[in-house]
């Protein structure tokens, strides 16, 4: 089994190595689409998998990433939902929860787990709220230009 496992990979937008042999990539989707600058987005995970029942035994991964959708007021067929996804308005809170126990219950002790989110429909202390644990470290606002959006890098570190 690979390290590292990235549940809600979608295109790998992130990534620099998008074949990285230590990563598992997953995604509940396995499609392709248009976008509207006549660009193509490609959404191939190695494994289709729903992160919020994840198919491998406790304590799997050293590295677990979680990038999922971060709004749900977006048109499923806009290019940010065919790219992101897009949140059940009426359910995000049970499913992101859901997600984040899933992906802490495959992560090995003593490993690490990292999330990515913007605010834009959901606080960052929502989001908090509803994942019942804090980051050890991460992204705060900045003072400043104020921005529609702000992309957080939350760091989660699971002891013995």
């Amino acid at each position: 089994m690979k390290p590292i496992l990235d549940p809600m990979s979608g295109s790998r937008m992130f990534y620099f190595d998008k074949n990285n042999n230590s990563v598992l990539f997953g995604d509940i989707r396995d499609e392709s689409y248009w976008l509207s600058d006549y660009s193509k987005l490609v959404i191939h995970p190695d494994q289709q998998m729903d992160a919020r029942e994840l198919p491998f035994p406790d304590n799997s991964f050293h590295l677990v990433v979680l990038d999922p959708p971060h709004l749900y007021n977006c048109g499923k067929n806009s290019d940010l939902g065919k790219g992101y996804g897009v949140l059940n308005k009426a359910t995000w809170e049970t499913d992101l929860k859901q997600i984040f126990d899933e992906a802490w219950r495959v992560l090995k002790p003593n490993s690490t787990l990292i999330f990515k989110w913007a605010d834009k429909d959901i606080t960052l202390n929502h989001l908090l709220y509803v994942l019942g644990r804090e980051p050890i470290l991460g992204d705060k606002k900045t003072s400043g230009r104020k921005l529609d959006t702000h992309r957080f890098w939350l760091v989660f570190f699971k002891e013995k």
